[in-house]
C-alpha cells in the first residue's frame, strides 16, 4: 500500500515539468504573425485587436457576456485558449447601448496570454 502511494507521488512529480506545456497545447501558431509585447507577466499582441458584439439582449449584463464570449470564441479559434481571456486582454474597450430591440455591446481588446 505504501509502495503504491510512493510510486504515485513519484509519477506525479515527474509529470510537473510537463504541466506548463499542457497550457499551450491548443495554441495554433497563428499568433506568431503579429508582434508581441510583454506586459508584466503577460504576453500581449502589440497592436492587433479582436472584436466581439452582441445585440437584442434583455439586460446590459447579458449583452456584455455575449459580446465577451464572441470575442473569446473567435480569439480561441484563431490563436488558442491561452490568448482568449478577455479579463487579461490589453487595451479593453466596451460600448453598450439600449434600443427598442434590447441591449447590445461591442468589445475590443488586444489578446494576451498569461505567460
Amino acid at each position: 500500500m505504501i509502495g503504491r502511494r510512493i510510486v504515485s507521488i513519484a509519477a506525479g512529480l515527474l509529470m510537473l515539468p510537463l504541466a506548463g506545456s499542457i497550457a499551450h497545447a491548443d495554441e495554433t501558431g497563428i499568433a506568431s504573425i503579429h508582434s508581441w509585447v510583454k506586459v508584466g507577466r503577460k504576453t500581449c499582441m502589440a497592436t492587433h485587436f479582436h472584436y466581439g458584439n452582441s445585440s437584442g439582449q434583455r439586460t446590459k449584463k447579458a449583452a456584455m457576456q455575449v459580446a465577451v464570449q464572441d470575442w473569446a470564441s473567435f480569439t480561441a479559434t484563431e490563436y488558442g485558449t491561452s490568448w482568449a481571456r478577455f479579463s487579461i486582454a490589453g487595451s479593453r474597450s466596451v460600448k453598450c447601448g439600449q434600443t427598442s430591440s434590447g441591449w447590445s455591446c461591442a468589445v475590443e481588446a488586444r489578446p494576451c496570454r498569461p505567460f
